[in-house]
């Protein structure tokens, strides 16, 4: 990475040698810590929910990794005299909601004064060493599950113009803030080869790092893909995130779409997700009770919207149906 020479040691289990969620460091045969940083600027107006969001966002990347957090520090920028001490309170106490929702201590943290505002956390986790999560690793046969709805790129570039519904707001708010917490304990029951989180890459934007270099391929069917209310009928208006534009130039060449496929809902695939779903293989025969489990834990919108395969190694077939 640009010429550096990092510092390495033996105990580092997953590092920059990846494009992983979260570094994993060794503590012991039984312990791993797993370590995360992320923060952002506001994306909705309300600050609490801010904060339960960024907190969600931030959280994530350890159950991507099937671990479970348990410290984390605040990480802050806040124009404090343009917003106030209230704002920065609320945006904290969102945080804090979802830390004691997820079970996670709050031990630090550092602010500055800067002209824009940003905030996210560090959190640690822990794993078993032999139970890390990486995001590669899909196998032959297996089904891919998303644990969350896709469109929150889309529809939080539409509520700039003021254009969505308040119930089209509202479902992407909540999808937002919903820890991956119950989607992370109900792959403790499964047989999962392989996890990511969906983020600023789009769902096959980080499909796309789960199949890199490897001997697997993977079809999608775009039918099957969850999508926040109203989602599409932004994105056919071209209220499309500069990000998924991006996403999509940078992984053209592994993604190949069927001849009528919709650009609309090429798009939508490509959206930048914020705290969005888990991504995971699953073993075709444990699927629909690995589905069926989520949904009794109150997980809303998982599905299994694709199949692993032998054949186009390294590439993604987008198909309808």
């Amino acid at each position: 990475m640009c010429g550096l020479e990092f510092p390495v040691d033996e105990n580092v289990l997953v590092g920059l040698g990846t494009a992983d969620d979260a570094g994993v460091y060794r503590v012991s045969d039984e312990l791993a810590l797993i370590q995360t940083v992320d923060f952002f600027t506001p994306i909705v107006d309300d600050p609490f929910m801010f904060g339960q969001i960024a907190a969600a966002n931030a959280l994530s990347d350890v159950y991507a990794m099937g671990g479970v957090p348990k410290t984390a520090m605040n990480l802050v920028a806040f124009p404090l005299q343009k917003l106030g001490k209230d704002v920065l309170r609320d945006v904290l106490r969102g945080g804090i909601v979802k830390l004691k929702e997820s079970g996670t201590v709050l031990v630090g943290g550092h602010s500055i004064e800067d002209d824009e505002f940003k905030y996210g956390l560090s959190v640690t986790g822990f794993v078993h060493p032999k139970k890390i999560l990486k995001n590669q690793g899909l196998r032959h046969g297996d089904c891919i599950i998303l644990t969350k709805p896709l469109g929150t790129g889309i529809i939080n570039t539409a509520i700039k113009g003021g254009l969505p519904s308040a119930s089209a707001i509202d479902a992407a708010v909540k999808a937002m803030a919903a820890l991956n917490s119950h989607a992370a304990q109900a792959m403790t029951f499964f047989s999962i080869s392989a996890c990511t989180d969906v983020t600023g890459f789009g769902l096959l934007g980080h499909l796309a790092e789960m199949v890199a270099g490897t001997d697997t391929g993977v079809t999608v069917y775009s039918d099957n893909i969850p999508m926040l209310p109203e989602t599409e009928e932004f994105a056919s208006m071209g209220l499309v995130p500069a990000g998924a534009h991006r996403n999509r130039e940078f992984r053209k060449n592994m993604v190949d779409f069927a001849p009528d496929f919709s650009p609309v809902i090429r798009d939508i695939l490509f959206d930048p997700q914020t705290s969005g779903g888990l991504l995971m293989g699953c073993p075709a025969n444990e699927s629909e009770s690995m589905i069926k489990m989520l949904e009794d834990k109150g997980v809303i919108g998982a599905a299994i919207i694709g199949v692993v395969h032998d054949h186009h190694p390294g590439r993604i077939a987008v198909k309808n149906g």
